[in-house]
């Protein structure tokens, strides 16, 4: 465990681990952490800026933290912008533990393609796990006042409550890339370097090829063909494959060089003369010596995912509206009224997304020098 303990003397990496641990614990728990529905709508509460915490009532009494009602009012003849009417009749006090709307936490669904004949024409996915029902929160405001933290979109609808449920989209394509491309890598390249011959050179071949397109503009491309009737779920399942067939090439070449040395070794020799059978030897003695460089290369390529969702969500191609993700939200920035008078509906995803994209780096870099052997040697 000597690289467990060189990484956890790197404060980068130990920062970035606990980072990323926060925003998938708190996108994870999204249902509870969020104090609103993502897609409910405040009355009147359209564009509203990040809600204002007050300790002191109208009479000056200290009463503790609360909000008060707010809504958008009438726009100012002189100075163009749309006050906030404020009423300071009814504090709403901030709490922990608040009831709120209801959810069903841990449940899982797939969704069905929107060209299925249903009997019920708003069933648009199947249920496998239920989940338990639940209808408290983190935190929120007491009363008719609404504790919106970081604003309200132009729908009315909470903009903190979208950051974290958008994240778990934008924090697991990455993951489910990864699960998806590695394997197809890791295996391409241990057949590819176990066998050589005309094997190796045809493999090599169609890696080479996948290697010489550009990534982000073949995703442009294949998004844009795609059928404009298809909902936020297909969208996103076509997404992670597209990405994660067209990912797993680099890792391939470098598995295939490092099978190259590793099947000359002893114990492979020696699996091959008890009759292993190929595909065992490649999977059960040759590819787990490949383990510290995947798991590095991992931690470093997650980062791309996350960004190339980010890209299609935000050219409008990517995951639709109503629903969110850290993409479609920073969509907004092409707005200039937007993103000179509502900043805090820009800065938040973006500030994510650098944020989650830095981390992954700085882990990956972290683990690299955790895991590198000449490191660990001179340790010992």
């Amino acid at each position: 465990m000597d690289w467990w303990r060189k990484l956890k003397k790197n404060p980068l990496a130990r920062w970035a681990a606990l980072l990323l641990l926060v925003f998938y614990v708190a996108v994870f728990a999204a249902d509870w952490v969020a104090p609103y529905d993502p897609y409910a709508a405040q009355m009147d509460g359209a564009l509203l800026p990040p809600t204002q915490i007050y300790w002191r009532n109208q009479a000056g009494e200290f009463i503790g933290p609360h909000v008060y009602p707010t809504t958008q009012g009438p726009v100012s003849l002189e100075t163009g912008d749309r006050q906030l009417v404020v009423d300071r009749q009814q504090p709403s006090p901030l709490r922990l533990w608040v009831k709120g709307d209801e959810y069903n936490f841990l449940q899982l669904s797939l969704p069905l393609p929107t060209q299925w004949s249903l009997t019920d024409p708003k069933i648009d996915q199947v249920v496998i796990f239920p989940g338990f029902k639940g209808d408290r929160h983190l935190f929120g405001a007491v009363g008719k006042g609404k504790f919106n933290l970081l604003g309200t979109d132009e729908q009315a609808r909470d903009q903190f409550s979208r950051l974290l449920f958008g994240g778990r989209i934008s924090l697991s394509i990455g993951l489910i890339g990864v699960a998806i491309s590695f394997p197809i890598g890791m295996l391409i390249g241990g057949i590819s370097g176990y066998f050589g011959g005309w094997t190796d050179s045809v493999l090599m071949r169609v890696v080479e090829v996948l290697m010489t397109i550009p990534s982000i503009y073949l995703l442009v491309a294949l998004a844009a063909v795609l059928p404009p009737g298809l909902s936020s779920g297909e969208r996103f399942l076509l997404i992670v494959l597209i990405t994660s067939l067209i990912s797993w090439s680099g890792l391939a070449r470098v598995i295939r060089g490092q099978v190259l040395s590793i099947k000359e070794l002893g114990f492979v020799q020696a699996a091959q003369a008890m009759g292993g059978r190929s595909l065992y030897i490649i999977t059960r003695h040759i590819l787990p010596q490949t383990a510290s460089y995947v798991i590095i290369s991992a931690t470093l390529s997650i980062p791309s995912f996350i960004v190339a969702e980010s890209v299609l969500s935000l050219v409008g191609l990517g995951i639709q509206q109503p629903d969110p993700s850290w993409g479609n939200m920073l969509s907004l920035s092409t707005n200039a009224s937007i993103l000179v008078l509502q900043p805090w509906l820009i800065w938040p995803p973006a500030l994510l997304i650098i944020l989650t994209v830095l981390a992954f780096n700085l882990l990956g870099d972290g683990l690299r020098d955790a895991l590198d052997p000449r490191n660990l040697q001179k340790s010992l």
